[in-house]
Parts: C-alpha cells; structure tokens; sequence
C-alpha cells in the first residue's frame, strides 16, 4: 500500500469527524483526496464519488442528530426538494454536456481545470465561512419564519454546486436554514447533514447508471468516513464545534490557494 494512499484513508476518516464535529467542512476535502491521494480522474469521477461518500456519511449522522430531536423535516422539504432536483439534474445532464475543452478567446479552458478551479473557489468561500464564523450562543434565534423565496433560491445555487464539484455545501447550507429559517444551530446543523445526504445520493444517482463506479474504493473510503462521523457526533458532546472551526478554516483555505495554484500551472 502506498504512502498517498493510506494519507487518504486517515483523510476520509478525517471528513467524517469534520462532518460530526461542526457539522460541514469536511466533505470539501473529499475530492482533494480521492484527486490527489487516490488518483482519481478529477472531472467526472472525483465528484460522482464524492457525492456517494458525502451522501452516505452524512446520512448517518443525520440518523443520529434525528435521534436527539435535532432534525427540522419541514425544513429539510422546503430547503431540500430544490437541491435534490437540481443536483440530479446536474449530474445526470448538464456534466455530461460539458466539453473537454472550451475556447474562452485564444485561452483553452480544459473541463478538469473548470471543476478543479470552480472547486478550489468554493473552498476559500467555505474557509471564509469559518474563520469567521460566531459562536453558537451569538446565533439570533426566533420563532421559526420560513423566507420561501430566499430559501428555493439557496436549494437551487447549492444543488447546482453540489452537481458540478461534489461537494455537500453545508457552509452555504447552515448559514442559509438559521438566517432564513430561524434554527438554532445545533439544528440547522442536524438537518443540514440529512439535507446533505438527500441531495448527494440522488446527485450520484444521475452518474450511477454512466460511469464505471469503483465501488471496492468506495466501500472503503466510505466505510472510514461513517466511523469519522461516528467519533465527531461523539466528540461534538464535549467539544464546542466553533472552537476548532477557525483553525480548519485556514487549513481549507491554505488547501484551496494550493489548488487553484497547481492546476493553474498545469
């Protein structure tokens, strides 16, 4: 077994403490290991598996934070249904009618380099998030008032992202269901990982039935990250999540000016 390889079991393992812990974050670094660490082909691979690791491992915390009444459903329907529609319909339509190459004037803008960049974007915006990010006391809370517009809309952009770089988006999702829903966090994060799970699941879905699915790799990535999430719900008992978030923070953002970076330069 080689050395990237087994730093890529210790990350998926990472992902899903990450996931427990402060309950997103962790499934951004998905596709940097499977690229980087396993090899994978970066465009339409990396983020179809993704989607199956993020999905399944989120959808077992989400069983746990159900458990412990921390899962809004009449939320996860309003927020969710959009994503999980888009995402689908992302994976399943618009990746696949991507071209290898698109000509931007006399530069050549590889598909690899598009998803690879549009990536390492989303993860200086997801560092930004939280580095920034408040305390769980300082979160306003009020009586649940849903903003039906702004929350459609969200379900829309985040499925779209989710669709082209396979990420789960719960730096755009929490933010969304307590500033737009009026969840306390713990529970915006809690449904955030079922809202996560729903709409990556049915993201692969759409790549299932086209690709030649690794599923030996999966299986075992995934297996890691579900016993990651399993330590982080735990953990998450004892440990405020906001206190390790900045500092993950700059580790996400250090990761995404590397990547923009190399693949830039080819």
């Amino acid at each position: 077994m080689e050395i990237l390889e087994i730093i890529g079991y210790v990350g998926a393992l990472a992902v899903g403490v990450s996931l427990g812990l402060i309950g997103g974050g962790g499934s951004i670094l998905t596709v940097p290991i499977l690229v980087y660490l396993f090899g994978t082909e970066a465009s339409e691979y990396a983020p179809a598996y993704s989607l199956f690791i993020v999905g399944a491992t989120s959808l077992v915390g989400s069983a746990q934070k159900y458990r412990e009444g921390l899962v809004d459903v009449r939320t996860f329907l309003v927020f969710g249904i959009p994503a999980i529609i888009t995402v689908y319909l992302t994976r399943h339509s618009l990746v696949p009618a991507i071209p290898d190459d698109i000509p931007i004037g006399d530069f050549m803008l590889s598909k690899r380099l598009l998803v690879m960049g549009l990536f390492a974007v989303l993860m200086v915006l997801a560092s930004v998030s939280m580095i920034r990010g408040r305390k769980e006391a300082e979160e306003e809370e009020g009586p649940q008032k849903f903003n039906y517009p702004l929350i459609l809309v969200e379900g829309v952009v985040v499925g779209i992202l989710t669709g082209l770089v396979g990420a789960g988006g719960g730096f755009l999702i929490i933010p969304a269901l307590v500033k737009f829903s009026k969840l306390p966090m713990k529970k915006a994060v809690g449904t955030s990982l079922l809202i996560i799970a729903a709409k990556s699941l049915f993201g692969f879905m759409g790549d299932a039935t086209r690709l030649d699915i690794d599923w030996n790799l999966l299986a075992i990535v995934t297996a890691l990250a579900i016993g990651g999430i399993f330590a982080g719900n735990y953990m998450s008992r004892s440990i405020p999540g906001y206190k390790l978030k900045k500092g993950f923070g700059w580790f996400v953002l250090v990761m995404g000016v590397v990547i923009l970076i190399r693949e830039i330069n080819g």
